[in-house]
């Protein structure tokens, strides 16, 4: 078995940005069926094909990872030895971000379980697909905490995406603009509150989950890393996110 290089998220970040040059990168992808070629034109395949392209590179570049070909967070470990830490989770967009950053329930009750999680990193690749051509262009990359691409919205504290007053899935604020109606949050504790706020608004969260939830995640952070959580009060940090001109 070939040796590996144990490398940080960071690093391969940098790596991609300043060794590879992925900003500007073009290429396609091609489908071969019984000597039949064709070059795919259609964006919705990008994304996965983008992580598998990655998988393939670290292999190449012989960066030790564990690639997570499951429908479960993270997509990758930077640590193989330690499944804890460096966890990267991998999100292609065009034109703007759509994509769901996790279920809302699902993720609240996870970090309960796995407060680690609070610090998976996010590879965030935005990309443009020429119609005619099928060329893909990588327009720009970013390596992001989950609070860094969270906001909060009108209707809720996080912004969902929500339907006939059912919650899905956490969604993405366009983090890379400063014109905004509202900002991504400045830290952990923020984003959090705004989870616990958006928990105890909800009617199906808010007589099962939120009422112990902020101190069974609090006892749990403190347990992992043999430190405080303290989360503030939604309203008490509520216009840092809005009335925002």
């Amino acid at each position: 078995m070939a040796k590996t290089k144990d490398i940080t998220i960071e690093e391969i970040f940098d790596a991609l940005c300043n060794d590879f040059k992925i900003v500007n990168a073009t290429g396609c992808i091609q489908f071969n069926l019984n000597k039949y070629k064709i070059t795919v034109k259609q964006n919705s395949v990008v994304g996965n094909i983008l992580e598998e392209w990655l998988a393939n590179w670290f292999k190449k570049q012989g960066y030790a990872h564990i690639h997570n070909t499951k429908q479960t967070p993270p997509d990758f470990w930077l640590n193989p030895n330690d499944l804890t830490k460096e966890m990267l989770e991998v999100k292609c967009f065009y034109k703007g971000p759509g994509f769901d950053i996790a279920n809302f329930i699902s993720y609240a009750k996870e970090i309960i379980e796995k407060p680690y999680r609070l610090y998976s990193k996010y590879l965030l690749l935005k990309y443009d697909m020429n119609e005619a051509t099928g060329i893909v262009t990588i327009e720009n990359v970013w390596l992001k905490n989950v609070w860094e691409i969270c906001s909060s919205s009108g209707p809720r504290p996080i912004k969902v995406q929500e339907k006939s007053n059912v919650i899905y899935n956490i969604r993405p604020a366009t983090w890379y603009t400063d014109h905004n109606e509202y900002p991504v949050f400045e830290c952990l504790e923020d984003f959090l509150a705004a989870i616990e706020q958006t928990l105890y608004d909800y009617n199906q969260t808010r007589s099962t989950l939120a009422e112990s939830w902020a101190k069974k995640l609090c006892k749990a952070y403190k347990e992992c890393y043999g430190k405080e959580l303290i989360l503030p009060r939604w309203y008490d940090i509520k216009d840092k996110y809005h009335n925002v001109k």
